[in-house]
């Protein structure tokens, strides 16, 4: 659980580096996202690293369609390929 907050928190603070016009979608996108998925079994590794590294590569996509630099992301990758 503390780990998907972590990954939350860093989602969020990518939303931020995005044009203004798009921020309150990209929010509540990620955060009905994260809402559900919080049924996946905490038991399952394989569910769970699966998860956050879509939550790593979505962001990366999303932050190379606004032409946000890659690196911006490196505290969410630090969070979900550890």
């Amino acid at each position: 659980m503390e780990k998907a907050l972590r990954a939350y928190g860093a989602v969020l603070r990518l939303v931020r580096r995005l044009p203004k016009d798009t921020r309150p979608y990209y929010a509540k996108y990620a955060r009905e996202n994260f809402v559900n998925y919080k049924e996946v079994d905490a038991a399952d590794p394989n569910a769970l690293n699966d998860l956050f590294n879509r939550t790593y590569t979505h962001s990366l996509w999303v932050l190379n369609k606004y032409s946000v630099d890659q690196a911006a992301a490196d505290k969410l990758k630090e969070i979900c390929c550890s």
